[in-house]
């Protein structure tokens, strides 16, 4: 079985559900409703997954920033929020 619940997931892989290929972009976003102005989620997206997760959230009004994916932004972003 790959993944399940408590598996920890591959760093650079596209987030989509049932997706197994590498990440080409990162998204960031929030839900203002749970999250506070510095709080920001990240998923990772392959080429043929970003506009339908962009989509997903931006059609539920979170505020969305996308960027190419770099493996160390991710690196850093843990470390900062820890």
């Amino acid at each position: 079985m790959i993944g399940g619940i408590g598996a920890v997931a591959a760093p650079d892989v596209c987030s989509r559900a049932g997706c197994r290929e590498t990440a080409a972009w990162r998204i960031d976003w929030q839900n203002p409703r749970i999250h506070t102005g510095d709080r920001w989620k990240t998923w990772l997206a392959c080429d043929d997954h970003i506009e339908y997760l962009r989509g997903f959230l931006e059609a539920r009004s979170f505020p969305v920033r996308v960027a190419p994916f770099e493996p160390e932004s991710i690196d850093a972003a843990a470390e900062r929020d820890a």
